[in-house]
């Protein structure tokens, strides 16, 4: 499997495609591939004849450059990994020059309380990096379909957002979060975590589960203060925010409010990795 490395090629790939027929999925990756993204390519395929699977790290939706310097970059073994799909699907390997033309600068978009809560308090800056890389993609593959993982669930709204203020054709589609059997999320940021760290973090999924167990009978503030509780015992694990919050707007819940649905959201830090996860609670 030949990966394609400039804009010009994969366009005219993609274009060939679809003059013959075929439809085109898109699964954006930023490397170091896992079961999390074979699942999402697997996923794809059930609706795409071909998915364009992108391997690049988005400099723009890092606000700490620690965290860019440090993500895994494993590109053979990411080849490696997508070759049993033949040509069902299409690796393109982009450089920031074929991206952004050597000049990374995140667009500024009105993404409103979508952007203000979790991800967007703590990681300023980061979901006008992604909307950017996003829609300079798209434009260059015009996939019909592009699929994202509902563990980044606030990501994928932001996608869906940006899609409309861009007036891009192109379909974004949710597929449920990878587990492994612990139930920890899939994450090419596991990679970074230690044994006792990987032997710790399925806590996050824990408390995500038994919050939704007890997110009837409880309010949102007796949730919050448990949580922060397991949290604040715990010797390797440090939370960096439990939020619950409308699947639509993602406002914060402050009453429940009936015909409304909610998700709990987590993001907690395990030595200098960042773990992320989410759940449905009705």
């Amino acid at each position: 499997m030949t990966p394609i490395y400039d804009k010009a090629t994969i366009a005219n790939a993609v274009k060939s495609l679809k003059d013959s027929g075929q439809k085109i999925g898109f699964v954006p990756t930023m490397g170091a591939l896992h079961k999390g993204h074979t699942s999402l390519i697997d996923f794809g395929l059930q609706y795409c004849d071909v998915v364009v699977v992108s391997i690049f790290v988005n400099p723009t939706q890092f606000n700490n450059h620690d965290d860019l310097k440090k993500y895994p970059r494993t590109l053979d073994d990411d080849i490696k990994l997508l070759a049993p799909y033949h040509k069902q699907v299409m690796p393109y390997v982009p450089n920031i020059a074929q991206v952004y033309d050597n000049k990374p600068k995140s667009k500024k978009y009105a993404f409103g309380s979508l952007a203000t809560a979790m991800e967007g308090r703590y990681r300023p800056g980061h979901f006008d990096g992604v909307g950017t890389v996003l829609n300079l993609l798209f434009r260059q593959i015009m996939p019909h379909m592009a699929f994202f993982g509902e563990k980044d669930y606030q990501q994928l709204l932001i996608v869906k957002k940006m899609v409309k203020l861009e007036r891009l054709p192109v379909q974004i589609v949710g597929s449920p979060i990878y587990r492994q059997r612990n139930g920890l999320a899939m994450s090419s940021r596991n990679a970074r975590l230690t044994n006792d760290q990987l032997n710790a973090a399925p806590l996050i999924f824990q408390v995500l589960k038994t919050a939704q167990k007890q997110f009837e009978s409880k309010s949102a503030a007796q949730l919050k203060s448990w949580v922060t509780q397991q949290f604040n015992e715990h010797p390797i694990l440090d939370l960096e925010y439990f939020e619950i919050a409308n699947i639509k707007n993602l406002n914060l819940l402050s009453r429940k409010r009936k015909h409304q649905k909610y998700r709990a959201f987590i993001a907690a830090f395990a030595g200098e990795v960042r773990l992320i996860d989410n759940i449905a609670l009705n």
